[in-house]
């Protein structure tokens, strides 16, 4: 039998960590296509309404029924729009370690949504599934993502040299490919302790998400 993690939906006073739904297609497509999520991940470009559609009805579903790990979108808890993705993936059962990555909306950014969304992915890892590590790995000039890593209290394990392929732009506007270092970084339980004291409303948890 595989394990699966829960259908859940997680919240903090600002946010709302839920399944993907149909109707953030649009959303979700628009915020694929930003330069910096181009630069920075391996997603398609141009990411069109299809590729979000077959993410959000199929790919992020199997994600968590087949074992991998589990996507939240991410979504402002007042107006419900859509603000971000969060990804658990890689997930090794017997060692209870899993890998998290995350994209925020361009116009969501500065607003601390970031670090607020892995923070509380990472308290919900823990302490409801009891898993021991969180793993991150950032692009060596993403500094964006090295600060939210930094934020919620994980530590620097090392670089794998020439382990990632991010995109830049050349002179005549084309995208081209670029071989970079990956920074690996880890969370344990014991590294978010007192880090939670920066999101005092806490979290609350609702199985059988609809």
């Amino acid at each position: 039998m595989t394990s699966t993690f829960p259908n859940v939906s997680i919240s903090t006073e600002r946010l709302v960590l839920r399944p993907f739904e149909e109707p953030d297609i649009q959303s979700f497509a628009d915020m694929m296509n930003d330069e910096l999520v181009t630069a920075w991940t391996s997603v398609p470009q141009p990411y069109t309404e299809a590729h979000a559609r077959s993410w959000i009805t199929e790919l992020a579903p199997a994600e968590r029924t087949e074992g991998r790990g589990i996507v939240f979108a991410v979504t402002e808890f007042l107006t419900q729009r859509l603000v971000g993705i969060v990804h658990l993936r890689n997930t090794d059962w017997r060692v209870r370690s899993s890998e998290i990555s995350y994209v925020i909306a361009p116009w969501a950014r500065g607003e601390g949504y970031a670090s607020e969304a892995a923070l509380i992915t990472a308290q919900w890892l823990f302490n409801d599934q009891k898993f021991e590590r969180l793993e991150l790995r950032t692009p060596a000039d993403n500094t964006a993502s090295q600060q939210v890593a930094q934020k919620i209290g994980c530590i620097s394990e090392g670089v794998l040299r020439g382990a990632w392929i991010a995109r830049a732009r050349t002179d005549d506007g084309e995208w081209t490919e670029v071989r970079t270092d990956l920074i690996v970084w880890s969370l344990l339980p014991e590294d978010i302790e007192g880090v939670g004291d920066q999101l005092p409303g806490g979290f609350t948890s609702y199985g059988d998400w609809n």
